[in-house]
C-alpha cells in the first residue's frame, strides 16, 4: 500500500486515543499560534498603551469575527468535505475540493475588505463606540483600516491548513500556522516599541505574519509530491454541487462564529447603554476584551479536540463505518469536557494573574472589573463539551441542518436574550450582563444531552445493521 494511503486509512484503524491526540495536537498549535496573533497583540498594547487602545482593539473584534465566520464558512466546510471524498476513494472530487477553496477565498478577500472599509463607522458604532472615549474609538479605526485588506492572506492560510490536515498531515497544518506566530512574536515589539507605532505598528506585525503563513500553506500544495491531494490551477474554480455541501457543512460553524460577533456587538452595546459614564463604558468594554482574550487561549485546547475529532468521523461516516463512529463520539466527549473542566478551574482560580497580563499595575479599575468578570461568566463553563462535540460530530458527517440549530443554541437561543433582558431584572446592571453567560451554558447543556442520547443509539443500531448486511 502507498505511504499516502497509509497516511488516510489509518484513520479507520488506529487507536482513537492515540489518533485524536495525533490529529488534535497539532491543530490545537495552529489554532493557538492563530489566536496568539490577537493575544500578543493585546499583551503588548496592554503594557503599553493602557486602557483605551485595549477597549479600541475590542471594538475591532466583533467587525473581525464577521470576516471570519465568512471564512469558517469556507475553510471548514472544504476540509470536512475533503475528508469525506478521500474517505470515499474520489480523488478527483477532492482536487476540486481543494481548488474550489481556494477560488471561494480569493473571491471572499476581493470582495468583503472593500464593503466593511465603506461602512466602517457605522460598524464601529454599532460596536459600542459610540460608548467609549474618542481615542478608543480612534484606535479602533486605525487599526481596522490597516489590516482589512490583508485579510485575504490569513484566511488562505487557514482554509489551506485545515485541508492539510483534513489529507492526514496535522503537522504540516501546524506548521503553517508556526511561520506566522513566529513572524508576529518577533516583529510585535519592534513595531509596537522600537518603532513607537503602537497599535498602527501591531497591526502591520499581524499583517506581514499573516503574509508568510499563507506562502507555506501555498508552498505545500505547490511542491509536487507533499501532499495527497494536488493543487491543480485548472481546478480552482467553483463547482455548484460541491459549493451547496461545503457551504452546508460549514453552515454551523459560520452560524457560530457570526452569532459569537452578534454577541459581542451586543455586549459591547449592553456595556456602553448601562454605564453611568464614558469612563466607566471604556473600562468595561477593555475588560471584555481582556476577558474574551483569555478565554481565546483556554479554549483552544477545546477547538483542537474538534478538529482533531472532525477528519476521524468524517472518514468513517464516508466508509459506512458506524460503530467506529460511535465509538469516536464518546471519546471526543470525554476528552473534551476534561478540556472544559480544565479551562473552568484556569478562568476561575488564576482570573487576577490573567488579567495583569495585559494591563498595568496601576490601572487597578481594569484589573478589578477584568478579573471579577472572568470568575462570574465563567462559572458554568465546565457544561459546554457536550454541545461542543456534538455540532462537531453533526458538522462532519454533512448533517449542516442539526449542526447549525446546536451551534446557534448556546449564544443566539440562550445567551443573546439573557443580554438584553437580565440587566433590567437586576439593580446592578454590569454584573447581570455577565451573568448572561453561566445562565445560557447551563440551558445549552440541558437542550443538548437529548440530542447526543438519540444519536448514540441510533449508531449503534446503523451498525448492527450493517454487520448483519441488512
Amino acid at each position: 500500500m502507498a505511504v499516502d494511503q497509509q497516511r488516510v486509512t489509518r484513520l479507520a484503524t488506529g487507536g482513537l486515543w492515540r489518533l485524536l491526540a495525533e490529529f488534535s495536537w497539532p491543530a490545537l498549535v495552529s489554532m493557538t499560534l492563530n489566536a496568539l496573533y490577537n493575544v500578543i497583540d493585546r499583551l503588548y498594547i496592554g503594557q503599553g498603551c493602557g486602557t483605551e487602545a485595549i477597549a479600541g482593539l475590542t471594538l475591532t473584534f466583533p467587525v473581525m469575527m464577521v470576516y471570519a465566520s465568512f471564512g469558517v464558512l469556507i475553510g471548514v466546510g472544504s476540509s470536512a468535505l475533503l475528508s469525506i471524498k478521500l474517505g470515499a476513494k474520489n480523488r478527483v472530487d477532492a482536487e476540486k475540493v481543494l481548488g474550489q477553496c481556494v477560488a471561494l477565498k480569493v473571491a471572499l478577500g476581493l470582495f468583503l475588505p472593500p464593503l466593511m472599509f465603506c461602512f466602517l463607522e457605522t460598524i464601529l458604532r454599532w460596536s459600542g463606540g459610540g460608548a467609549v472615549s474618542e481615542i478608543a474609538l480612534g484606535y479602533a479605526r486605525q487599526y481596522l483600516k490597516t489590516v482589512l485588506f490583508f485579510q485575504l492572506f490569513s484566511h488562505l492560510a487557514f482554509g489551506l491548513s485545515g485541508c492539510i490536515r483534513s489529507e492526514g498531515s496535522p503537522r504540516a497544518s501546524m506548521f503553517c500556522m508556526v511561520v506566522g506566530f513566529g513572524l508576529n512574536l518577533v516583529l510585535d515589539p519592534i513595531f509596537i516599541f522600537g518603532l513607537k507605532l503602537g497599535v498602527l505598528g501591531a497591526a502591520w506585525a499581524t499583517n506581514i505574519a499573516m503574509i508568510g503563513s499563507c506562502a507555506f500553506a501555498l508552498a505545500f500544495y505547490l511542491k509536487k509530491g507533499r501532499s495527497v491531494v494536488r493543487l491543480r490551477l485548472r481546478r480552482v474554480w467553483f463547482y455548484p454541487d460541491l459549493a451547496a455541501r461545503v457551504f452546508g457543512i460549514g453552515m454551523a460553524p459560520f452560524l457560530q462564529l457570526l452569532s459569537g460577533s452578534v454577541i459581542n456587538f451586543s455586549m459591547n452595546y449592553a456595556f456602553g447603554r448601562w454605564s453611568a459614564t464614558q469612563d466607566a463604558a471604556t473600562c468595561s468594554v477593555a475588560a471584555f476584551g481582556i476577558f474574551q482574550t483569555v478565554a481565546m487561549l483556554c479554549f483552544m485546547p477545546i477547538g483542537g479536540m474538534q478538529q482533531g475529532l472532525g477528519p476521524i468521523i468524517g472518514y468513517n461516516w464516508g466508509a459506512r463505518n458506524f460503530q467506529r463512529v460511535r465509538e469516536t463520539l464518546f471519546v471526543g466527549i470525554k476528552a473534551t469536557c476534561a478540556a472544559c473542566f480544565l479551562a473552568w478551574a484556569i478562568q476561575v482560580f488564576c482570573s487576577y494573574p490573567l488579567a495583569r497580563c495585559f494591563a498595568k499595575a496601576s490601572e487597578t479599575a481594569l484589573l478589578n472589573t477584568a478579573s471579577h468578570a472572568m470568575r462570574v461568566a465563567n462559572c458554568m463553563i465546565w457544561l459546554i463539551g457536550i454541545n461542543v462535540v456534538a455540532t462537531t460530530f453533526y458538522q462532519s458527517v454533512g448533517r449542516a441542518h442539526v449542526a447549525v440549530f446546536l451551534s446557534l443554541l448556546r449564544q443566539v437561543i440562550c445567551l443573546l436574550p439573557c443580554v438584553w433582558i437580565l440587566p433590567h431584572l437586576f439593580a446592578n446592571h454590569e454584573l447581570a450582563i455577565w451573568l448572561s453567560m453561566p445562565v445560557s451554558d447551563t440551558l445549552c447543556c440541558l437542550a443538548t444531552l437529548p440530542v447526543v442520547w438519540w444519536e448514540t443509539r441510533r449508531l449503534a443500531q446503523m451498525g448492527v445493521r450493517k454487520q448483519e448486511g441488512r
